[in-house]
């Protein structure tokens, strides 16, 4: 069965970074697009980034954008989120997800905190 597993969240000050992993299995890796959401208290989930199944089209959130990089490792079933320059309003909870013809499938997420 799909699983997804984010790591590498926690605290960190403004102006940090932080690299968030989301190792897969349980399908074809290579065939799915790959998606990263995050979901601050008290809002809906959104869409924060997506990379192609080959790794070659990438796609990010107006808020993100020149401060965060997806990639993605084919050979180990892994992506990865590289997230620079990080503000306040990045608080929330990260997903990873894949959503082939048979559903959608998320992580268990990882907490990322911004602190002043």
């Amino acid at each position: 069965q799909v699983q997804l597993a984010e790591s590498g969240g926690g605290l960190v000050q403004t102006g940090g970074s932080l690299r968030l992993s989301c190792a897969a299995s349980g399908f074809t890796f290579r065939l799915r697009t790959m998606g990263w959401f995050r979901q601050a208290p008290g809002k809906e989930r959104e869409f924060v980034a997506s990379i192609s199944g080959s790794g070659i089209i990438t796609t990010y959130a107006d808020a993100v954008k020149g401060r965060f990089t997806i990639s993605r490792d084919n050979a180990k079933n892994m992506m990865v989120l590289q997230m620079n320059s990080l503000n306040l309003e990045d608080t929330a909870v990260y997903y990873c997800n894949t959503s082939p013809a048979t559903g959608s499938y998320w992580g268990q997420g990882t907490q990322v905190t911004v602190s002043s």
